[in-house]
């Protein structure tokens, strides 16, 4: 039996050969690319796969995800659909009744959204949840509501920071109260929803993930486990990171990529803990959380960078941008900027940056992990932001374009929970941006959500995130349906004009149009996910 193994009739999104219709791989690697006819002749003794027209490109890279957070969700009490308080109550007396006894992990509610305009109180949690302790993160992440008998677990919530006798909890509250629902999850259950989590990941053509851990996130268990799964093969990579300062020690215990993911220097724009320099629109009492200032930035770049680990930081609201800009400043002037350069260290979020912002971020060599379907969901002139931050500045969030044209490094990523692990509509969200300007070319997209993501993990041999001779065989077959296609006509010039039309080769992204489903996914050669003919489910 030949050690490679030949794909045979699809078509081969690789810079390699335009024309490419297939591929052979060999020990792991991308051997060849080209025309059937030259592959079965330089390969005959290869296995050979048919692909029956399907797409084949790179794997795609989710470069923020909460593996367990998400993977609970896949079997818990999902809210994202409720569309009402009402509707939100029901929900939960009908799963408590479904599961009489455990705790209720649950994600997703969005007040925003429903005609009362607010979340229940304690007292109707308690009600619906008849005495279950009752853990109910909001789409966010930044502010759960709990019931009564969870608080009893967390006895330190009442009166901290952030406590509230019958809203939602936020900041050190909202801390203390996840990690009693944390705690209370067996280990089995734990890890039961990490390999669900990283088998959908699979299922959507994504073949490697950034844990973003920390002590208020997750707990060192918690990514210990989930760095141990990964490491033992059939799943998609996990680079971890860990949100704590002055933790280089904890930092080598764990074997994490770095310091970074959600460490948080502010919140959300949807719980209004972001860090504004203006107060909110709907709510001129507050201009959000700022938990790290630019001296405690600065402190974390030096040390990261000197200890060879990447840092980072979480950080939304222009107030916050302003001290993660004053902190890497003061960090090149100890360390030198092409020491910090040298680290890529990088940014979740990133929402509300200006141009300036961008190039001084450029210029120390940071990576932007950010999530274009954040845009989708609350983007334009009528959603969340725009009713949290005003008009002006409620569609000025998520500037792709500005980021990429000042020369920062783009990867993209769900924050699975908070939107779902679908990458090609983030590819889609990113080109069609909600608002005029900001979007960047389907090229670009698909490249942050490939490419993108492999070089913010310090993965940067120019090889590795694409289909060429030489690079790791990690890829997604797709049944995509259509592709756009070159054509000697006319619209081969709209298409070099309109960054959002296509990209000869890639699916076609407009909205409406049907994104491709997964039929396949690899990683190294490895076969991850394999789509039943007969039926939806993993193989």
């Amino acid at each position: 039996m030949s050690d490679t193994t030949l794909l045979l009739g699809g078509r081969i999104h690789s810079p390699a050969d335009a024309d490419a219709t297939a591929m052979a791989v060999t020990d792991g690697v991308v051997a060849w690319v080209g025309t059937d006819e030259v592959g079965r002749a330089l390969h005959p003794d290869a296995e050979v796969v048919d692909l029956a027209g399907a797409l084949v490109t790179p794997a795609f890279v989710d470069s923020h995800v909460h593996a367990t957070s998400t993977g609970l969700l896949l079997n818990g009490l999902d809210l994202t659909g409720c569309a009402s308080l009402t509707e939100f109550l029901h929900a939960l007396r009908d799963h408590v009744e479904e599961y009489p006894g455990a705790l209720v992990w649950g994600h997703g509610w969005d007040e925003t959204w429903w005609p009362e305009r607010r979340p229940p109180t304690r007292a109707e949690i308690d009600r619906a949840a008849g005495g279950a302790p009752v853990y109910l993160s909001r789409i966010d992440v930044h502010s759960a509501l709990v019931s009564s008998a969870l608080v009893e677990r967390a006895p330190l919530a009442r009166g901290s920071e952030g406590w509230s006798e019958n809203g939602p909890l936020t900041r050190v509250a909202h801390h203390h109260t996840r990690r009693a629902a944390r705690e209370s999850l067996g280990v089995a259950q734990r890890r039961d929803a990490q390999l669900a989590f990283l088998r959908h990941a699979a299922a959507q053509g994504v073949a490697s993930v950034h844990e973003c851990a920390g002590p208020d996130i997750s707990g060192a268990d918690d990514l210990a486990d989930l760095l141990e799964l990964s490491a033992r093969g059939g799943v998609p990579d996990v680079v971890g990171y860990w949100g704590e300062l002055g933790a280089v020690d904890r930092a080598r215990e764990l074997g994490v990529r770095g310091l970074a993911g959600d460490l948080f220097v502010d919140g959300a724009v949807g719980s209004r803990t972001a860090a504004l320099r203006h107060p909110y629109t709907d709510d001129p009492a507050t201009s959000g959380v700022l938990y790290l200032d630019a001296s405690a930035v600065a402190e974390h770049l030096v040390a990261c960078t000197r200890a060879g680990l990447q840092a980072g930081f979480h950080v939304i609201g222009d107030a916050g941008v302003a001290e993660v800009c004053e902190g890497f400043r003061r960090a090149a002037e100890t360390v030198g900027a092409p020491a910090l350069a040298g680290m890529r260290h990088r940014l979740e979020h990133l929402e509300m940056v200006d141009a300036e912002q961008a190039a001084q971020l450029a210029r120390y060599g940071v990576a932007a992990s950010v999530q274009p379907s954040f845009d989708a969901t609350w983007g334009g002139p009528a959603d969340m932001y725009a009713r949290r931050l005003g008009v002006p500045r409620g569609t000025r969030l998520n500037p792709f374009s500005q980021l990429a044209a000042n020369g920062v490094l783009l990867a993209f990523g769900s924050d699975a929970p908070v939107t779902p692990v679908d990458p090609w509509a983030g590819v889609r969200a990113a080109v069609h941006h909600r608002t005029e300007g900001f979007g960047i070319s389907p090229r670009a997209a698909f490249a942050a959500h490939t490419r993108g993501g492999w070089r913010a993990a310090g993965v940067d041999d120019g090889l590795t995130g694409a289909l060429v001779p030489g690079a790791p065989a990690t890829y997604a077959v797709w049944d995509a349906g259509e592709l756009v296609v070159a054509a000697p006509d006319s619209r081969v010039q709209r298409w070099s004009t309109d960054p959002r039309a296509g990209v000869p080769g890639l699916p076609d992204l407009r909205p409406g149009a049907e994104l491709p489903r997964c039929l396949r996914t690899v990683l190294r050669g490895e076969t991850l996910y394999t789509r039943d003919p007969d039926d939806d489910e993993i193989m």
